[in-house]
């Protein structure tokens, strides 16, 4: 193995992936371990570097780029991120840089994966797009003339924190009616138990403990009336926001992540109508709707890695 690779961390509010990336996106090392099972940050950094090395792969790493939720580019620490256990500020760049004793960069996991995507993926012929990561979560992460907006705390894009419906469902960040809280997978879930229907008693949905957003798309696929009006209000819900946010970059594209944007063709093709259908007229029919093409190989982890080797690298 190359002893010149970027060691990219993807922080999830489920799962924690990361890999050993060479500057080209090889990925010549990947594992992943449950967030949960981290009580404090330090559990996952002393997992991670314990990991590495029993696999003997420590003298291999030159820097290290971590992508977390509320993840602050100039502060290096997680911030009040709702959907991680980790409560308060987290200096994890500065932990990982102890730890490792190498340089450390942290930013958003949006923000990774959208230099995933430029770097490697869908988005490679676009200096001006916006990537949607539909997980746990919704985030957001911006490119405008290919640069990476921060603004000036770190933290601009946080479109899942825009409120799309006045006093509506509560949200982690501690408001209500965020976008995040209708589309994400969490959200999706959500709509199974607050969405009237008149399908609802005959789906199969109806009978299910915990309903996962798998489930809810599959069934959709199977023609499940219930199922198919979810999916169509996620999608209405995520176009309406993405036409009003179109206002602000004026982007070339969305690029939808993670796994519901993963479910197919379908549901970016809904997203993109009720879209075209909200959109103010100088923008109608100029911007794309995409699907990542590194889900399999994970955007944030080799955006992450790719700040090792960009100029955003920082001690």
């Amino acid at each position: 193995m190359t002893n010149k690779l970027a060691l990219g961390i993807d922080i999830g509010g489920t799962n924690c992936d990361f890999g050993l990336v060479d500057h080209e996106g090889n990925i010549h090392y990947h594992n992943s371990i449950p967030t949960a099972e981290c009580d404090e940050a330090t559990d996952l950094v002393d997992k991670i570097h314990s990991i590495l090395a029993s696999e003997k792969l420590l003298d291999s790493i030159i820097g290290i780029g971590i992508g977390a939720p509320n993840g602050n580019y100039y502060s290096g620490c997680i911030e009040f991120a709702p959907n991680l256990s980790w409560k308060g500020k987290i200096p994890l760049a500065r932990l990982f840089s102890k730890k490792f004793n190498l340089s450390s960069v942290l930013t958003n996991d949006a923000n990774a994966a959208a230099l995933g995507e430029q770097k490697y993926g869908i988005a490679k012929d676009l200096s001006d797009f916006v990537i949607i990561t539909l997980g746990t979560g919704l985030g957001s992460g911006i490119i405008v003339n290919n640069e990476l907006i921060y603004g000036h705390n770190g933290f601009a894009g946080e479109l899942g924190h825009i409120r799309v419906v006045p006093n509506g469902r509560s949200c982690g960040c501690g408001r209500k009616g965020c976008l995040e809280t209708y589309a994400s997978a969490t959200g999706i879930v959500r709509s199974v138990s607050e969405l009237y229907s008149k399908f609802k008693d005959t789906s199969p949905l109806s009978r299910m403990e915990q309903p996962h957003a798998t489930d809810i798309f599959q069934l959709a696929k199977e023609g499940d009336k219930f199922a198919q009006e979810i999916v169509d209000f996620t999608a209405k819900t995520l176009g309406n926001a993405l036409a009003d946010f179109t206002c602000f970059s004026s982007p070339k594209a969305y690029v939808l992540f993670g796994g519901i944007a993963q479910s197919g063709q379908h549901f970016a093709d809904l997203v993109k109508r009720y879209m075209e259908d909200a959109m103010l007229i100088i923008y109608k029919n100029k911007v794309e709707v995409r699907i990542s093409s590194l889900h399999g190989q994970n955007a944030a982890v080799l955006g992450a890695s790719s700040l090792v080797w960009g100029k955003n690298i920082r001690s």
